[in-house]
């Protein structure tokens, strides 16, 4: 297990809880690299997949998540995914990697997909 990738709501990117659930992945995955989609060359990607081919999110499923080893993934306050982060869980878990569910103690546990979990795109943008 070398990478580790954080799925979690844009609306976290830099705060205080975000730095703060990637040193607890840190703690739980001790040696690894945590690939956090927070970084300005994912938006550079996400950006450029957007322009070219319509599809920011096809960044992540092309070029990102295939070179993950495992993945955690931070739902809602309410328990629920937003849109991409649940079809990045779902990408890794069809790949056979190891998925896991971070809460906002930063305490981390199996994820089991449940599609009652799934918010569609517009009810994620209206949370974000």
């Amino acid at each position: 297990m070398n990478n580790v990738y954080f799925g979690h709501p844009v609306s976290l990117y830099g705060t205080v809880a975000e730095e703060r659930l990637v040193y607890e992945i840190e703690k739980e995955f001790p040696g690894c690299h945590i690939e956090n989609p927070n970084t300005s060359t994912h938006y550079m990607g996400y950006q450029r997949y957007k322009f070219e081919k319509g599809i920011g999110m096809l960044y992540f499923f092309e070029e990102v998540l295939p070179s993950m080893d495992v993945g955690v993934f931070l739902a809602f306050q309410d328990g629920m995914f937003g849109a991409g982060v649940y079809r990045e869980a779902e990408f890794l878990e069809d790949s056979g990697k190891p998925i896991f569910e971070i809460n906002i103690s930063g305490e981390i546990s199996d994820l089991i997909l449940d599609e009652s979990r799934f918010l569609s795109i517009e009810e994620t943008k209206e949370r974000v």
